[in-house]
């Protein structure tokens, strides 16, 4: 499905007890050496396994380590090896922490959530590939400036399709490119609707919102409760009636019908303004 699409909410998943190896696991490359990412001293028990990278890990010092680069927004696997920035695969990360089907569930998905936001704040110039950041969320059309100095004029590119910005400014809903077009207002059009399996008399609901607040699409899986929590801006909303979901409780129940109803599909995507 186009468009920034997620779906909510993501729990963490602690790692409960200690993890170990298979010490007869002929694919792992066992030594004798400390465990270079226990950097609590934690002194877990299992043998310790050699990365790609040449550094020693225990399952359990691995799952946190890369918890905690989930848990900071990153949308890579990096070793926190002294002296090495080594980018790991999911699958290595996935073999060697030993994921329980919920972790990778929810690795997956943090990482998916977490490649979107970054998407959502920069973007690279179609042409020299630098990042680029938007300074106005409701306009198009973005100056590179180290295009701009190369080339000693002003290069200008569009947010939207990332071609050399066509037509007047400001714009909020497209360039003059052909097939220029917004894909989130797109997926907001085209949805198919849903119903829920916990909500009771809610009927031909769209199966994906913009967050009323900052814009970023989600989806609901149907079940549990209508309400979600916008994994960017972090607020409760109504997903039926797009209502502040604090609101929405004041006249409703998180298992009953809106008093306003199912609110009609969007026609514009909302935009954020940090306060």
């Amino acid at each position: 499905m186009a468009g920034l699409l997620h779906s909510v909410t993501l729990p963490r998943v602690p790692t409960t007890q200690e993890k170990c190896y298979d010490p007869h696991d002929p694919t792992l490359k066992f030594v004798d050496k400390e465990d270079d990412l226990d950097f609590l001293y934690e002194g877990f028990k299992s043998l310790r396994a050699q990365m790609s990278c040449g550094h020693a890990v225990t399952p359990t010092s691995l799952t946190n380590w890369c918890r905690r680069l989930l848990d900071q927004g990153e949308s890579r696997f990096v070793c926190g090896g002294s002296g090495c920035s080594a980018e790991w695969t999911f699958s290595e990360v996935w073999k060697m922490a030993l994921l329980t089907p919920q972790e990778t569930e929810h690795f997956r998905n943090k990482l998916a959530v977490n490649a979107a936001l970054q998407t959502l704040i920069t973007k690279s110039c179609p042409v020299c590939r630098s990042t680029v950041m938007r300074e106005n969320g409701s306009d198009l059309n973005v100056l590179c400036k180290v295009c701009t100095a190369v080339a000693g004029r002003p290069f200008e590119f569009c947010w939207q399709c990332l071609r050399e910005w066509k037509g007047a400014r400001p714009r909020k809903d497209r360039c003059e490119n052909d097939g220029c077009c917004n894909h989130s207002l797109k997926t907001l059009k085209t949805c198919p609707d849903i119903s829920f399996d916990s909500v009771k008399g809610v009927h031909a609901c769209p199966s994906v919102r913009a967050c009323p607040t900052c814009g970023l699409l989600v989806e609901h899986n149907k079940r549990h409760c209508k309400s979600l929590v916008c994994p960017r801006c972090k607020v409760k909303f109504c997903f039926v009636c797009l209502k502040i979901f604090t609101k929405c409780m004041k006249t409703s129940g998180p298992y009953a019908a809106c008093s306003s109803g199912v609110a009609p599909r969007q026609t514009s995507i909302p935009v954020w303004k940090k306060k």
